[in-house]
């Protein structure tokens, strides 16, 4: 036979606690186990006995000898022998029994862990080959010579962790003060033996440290991009880290492969680059495109960061940029702006012709109004010349006799009431006023600048005063009449202050229809009170028409178009001609 000696394997524990011995002869395939039969036999070499569960305090469990309740006297060597048919192989395990200080908590002998500085850390108990071996167990910590107790608000921030046969400590948010010694106690049971194993970690607090990564771009986002473009997109990570050197890497992932590895010239990540910072190291790294394809559509692109403190991620996807509905919109309301400003201008500018227009062309849409009981569409209330010497205003009264009936009834179909040409004769002149107003339409007040002075005779004040109030009455208060003011010459502030009130307000209110507008050549030679423009050669109804050639005669001057505009709708009886012809005089 062959014998074959293993070199020696230290083993460490208290009084008190229970130990674990362990033959690696059959894992180091120093013989074909699986084919080959073997014996494992364990022996005290100071007293050269076998050890076996009938001694009360030893237990060979397959490849492992356990020893309980150890005391000084158990220190020693413990020889394994494994025999095969042919050969023999040995291996000694040194007890070292070592003694405890009963002023200090824990083992002598001290595994050594670090714990990373206002991260969250983890210690690892180190007795996950015993965890393996017994029945079942419990574990316990403790800080020094405290027992970490779970649930305790006192030890909020401590936590047990089991994951298999791993047992660990979980320390959120690290502090200096964690800097201490832990020992991790296992109660446990095996085969009827009860026993208690420890093992005691100095916690070191490492001030220099590197936490998770922490992805800042992409952010797991949908980004539009026109087809064809080029494209870049950089992943953008900070690594927390104070005074240690971190081992973090970027890479770019599509369809579960890194970029590198894809061979493709218009699709590359660049160089990975990095800087530093009072509290931490930012890495960064592109992927471009350079053109962008169809296929690179509702592709999913991730940066996977990987660590020693974790592998977080982050991607985008790419979807085609939606049709630009912007400019035919702007346009469409840019359009439909334009039009409606041209449309308020155009019918500001011609309402006038606009509605005259409509009258003409759709008599059918106005009401026939020789049914409302009224005679006249119009009572011409105008400055009346008195006797042959007398001071007056001529030329009002020849536009209000002669003029206006000319165009309003000989041409368009009105019917005008003038008082002392359709008065009866011998009618009061009151009476006629008041009964003539209320069978007119409308009521065309005749004024020029000098109207309205102050140094009239007292007949003719008291007869226009009679009929301006009578007018003003039916317009302002009863609403029943409605007064157009037809102004023969520009109206100088000063005249309008001598104006009367009612005069005035109607004027502010909804103007007058110009008749020095359309006779500018007129304006320079105004009526003033008083004063003859020219003298009466023969009798008041003689007096001269003016000159045919006159633009303000034309049916198409804005004058008549104005007036014509205020004047009562005739409906269906006999429309006004549209002709640019001279009145037939």
């Amino acid at each position: 036979s062959i014998d074959s000696t293993i070199s020696t394997e230290w083993v460490f524990s208290v009084s008190g606690d229970a130990a674990m011995l362990t033959s690696t002869l059959l894992d180091l395939n120093v013989s074909d186990n699986r084919s080959i039969p073997y014996n494992i036999s364990w022996y005290y070499l100071r007293t050269g006995t076998e050890l076996t569960r009938e001694t009360g305090k030893t237990l060979v469990r397959g490849k492992t000898l356990w020893i309980f309740n150890i005391t000084m006297e158990d220190a020693g060597d413990y020889e394994c022998v494994v025999r095969l048919p042919s050969e023999c192989y040995k291996k000694v395990a040194l007890l070292i029994v070592n003694h405890t200080n009963p002023e200090k908590c824990g083992r002598p002998e001290k595994a050594q862990q670090v714990l990373t500085n206002t991260a969250t850390s983890f210690l690892n108990c180190p007795l996950s080959d015993h965890i393996r071996e017994v029945d079942n167990y419990s574990i316990q910590w403790y800080k020094g010579c405290e027992p970490i107790v779970e649930d305790d608000p006192l030890w909020n921030r401590f936590s047990y962790v089991s994951d298999s046969t791993v047992e660990l400590l979980r320390v959120k948010v690290v502090t200096l003060e964690d800097n201490a010694f832990y020992t991790c106690t296992m109660t446990f049971n095996l085969e009827g033996f009860s026993g208690r194993i420890s093992e005691t970690i100095n916690g070191m607090v490492d001030v220099e440290y590197c936490l998770e990564p922490k992805v800042v771009e992409p952010a797991n986002e949908i980004i539009k991009a026109d087809l064809g473009s080029s494209f870049s997109k950089m992943c953008r990570v900070f690594v927390p880290c104070v005074g240690n050197k971190h081992f973090a890497n970027l890479n770019w992932i599509s369809r579960e492969n890194s970029i590198s590895k894809i061979v493709s010239k218009r699709i590359f990540q660049e160089s990975e680059r990095e800087w530093g910072e009072v509290k931490g190291v930012w890495l960064e790294r592109n992927l471009n495109f350079l053109t962008v394809e169809e296929e690179d559509f509702s592709i999913h692109y991730t940066c996977k960061v990987s660590s020693d403190r974790g592998s977080p991620s982050a991607s985008f996807t790419l979807q085609p940029t939606d049709p630009n509905n912007l400019f035919p919109i702007g346009v469409l309301l840019t359009s439909l702006v334009l039009v409606f400003t041209v449309s308020v201008v155009i019918y500001h500018r011609f309402k006038i012709d606009i509605v005259l227009s409509l009258r003409r062309v759709f008599p059918l849409l106005y009401p026939n109004t020789d049914s409302d009981g009224k005679l006249y569409d119009a009572y011409v209330a105008y400055p009346r010349l008195f006797g042959d010497g007398g001071r007056a205003c001529g030329e009002a009264e020849m536009f209000a006799l002669h003029t206006l009936p000319q165009v309003l009834e000989g041409r368009c179909g009105y019917r005008l009431f003038i008082l002392g040409r359709d008065s009866l004769p011998g009618e009061a002149v009151l009476d006629a006023v008041e009964e003539s107003m209320l069978a007119s339409r409308c009521l065309l007040l005749v004024y020029s600048g000098s109207t309205f002075c102050s140094d009239s005779s007292g007949v003719l004040e008291a007869w226009q005063s009679f009929e301006r109030q009578t007018a003003m009455h039916h317009a302002l208060l009863e609403g029943s009449l409605k007064v157009v003011l037809v102004e023969l010459e520009e109206v100088t502030p000063t005249q309008l202050a001598l104006f009367p009130e009612s005069v005035r307000h109607l004027r502010e209110r909804q103007g007058a229809v110009c008749w020095w507008k359309s006779s500018r050549t007129r304006r320079s030679k105004g009526l003033r009170c008083g004063r003859w423009r020219k003298e009466v050669a023969e009798k008041r109804g003689e007096q001269a028409s003016p000159p045919l050639s006159s633009p303000s005669l034309f049916l198409s001057s804005r004058f008549w178009k104005e007036l014509r505009y205020y004047m009562p709708v005739r409906g269906m009886r006999t429309r006004c001609p549209e002709k640019n012809s001279l009145l037939n005089l």
